[in-house]
């Protein structure tokens, strides 16, 4: 069964060329039609499928457009030429604290983010002190997430992520923060996952990690897709042309 398959697809941002400094000074550009833009083609004519169960990751300089990619599968970014389908729920960490709210507590952010990803109040409550044995953070858990360091914030988004088995979880550079013993933790839970069939998308600069849980590896330079293969084969490729 094929999870997620992209067909040609395509992202383009328009950036601004000028500096303008507040909204004010927008504004009065705007209506003087005095703003101009550059085009960034931040993908250029992916294709690619990932089937049921897999653990692919995402390699590639940064601005490679690995981010971007997995904005386009989690469908928070629409492609502007080709097609991106998935099927299942799809989970995704992607920056930190995103779908969060800093002035809520960690309990009350559990609830909300949780609601985002589609899971009914009721069983969210039900889950709700697993998630909070998970992430570690019960003396801090009642506290407003501004208070949260960093890696606090991304135990919770993994725990919260996780505790519900996804068809596809969608992980940009979660292990980049945090201490060991809970990317342990966290790479054991994934295994779990995966045995239990969900599929793994993964953007990672450890290329340790990228060879420990990931069996294919897609490498991305500037927006294009240079290499599809087994994960050794391709980190090996990427290596040496980053070293070049």
């Amino acid at each position: 069964m094929t999870v997620v398959r992209l067909e040609r697809v395509s992202l383009r941002y328009r950036l601004a060329t000028q500096s303008v400094p507040s909204i004010k000074e927008f504004a009065i550009h705007l209506l003087r039609g005095s703003l101009s833009y550059r085009e960034l083609w931040a993908l250029r004519d992916v294709s690619f499928e990932v089937r049921r169960g897999e653990s692919v990751a995402i390699v590639g300089r940064n601005g490679a457009g690995k981010s971007t990619l997995l904005k386009v599968v989690s469908r928070i970014l629409q492609p502007t030429e080709g097609r991106c389908t998935t099927a299942g729920s799809v989970a995704p960490i992607l920056e930190l604290g995103a779908g969060f709210d800093t002035e809520l507590t960690g309990r009350e952010n559990i609830l909300l983010n949780a609601l985002l990803l589609g899971h009914r109040r009721r069983a969210i409550v039900a889950r709700m002190e697993e998630i909070v044995a998970f992430s570690e953070l019960e003396e801090f858990i009642d506290s407003p997430l501004r208070n949260y360091s960093s890696g606090m914030r991304a135990r919770l988004g993994f725990a919260i992520a996780t505790a519900w088995r996804p068809e596809l979880l969608v992980l940009d550079e979660v292990f980049a923060v945090g201490d060991e013993a809970f990317a342990a933790k966290c790479r054991a839970r994934m295994a779990e996952l995966r045995r239990e069939g969900t599929t793994l998308l993964l953007v990672s600069h450890q290329p340790s990690l990228v060879r420990a849980i990931c069996q294919r590896c897609l490498w991305l330079d500037r927006g294009q897709l240079r290499a599809d293969g087994p994960a050794a084969e391709v980190l090996a490729t990427y290596q040496r042309f980053s070293r070049a």
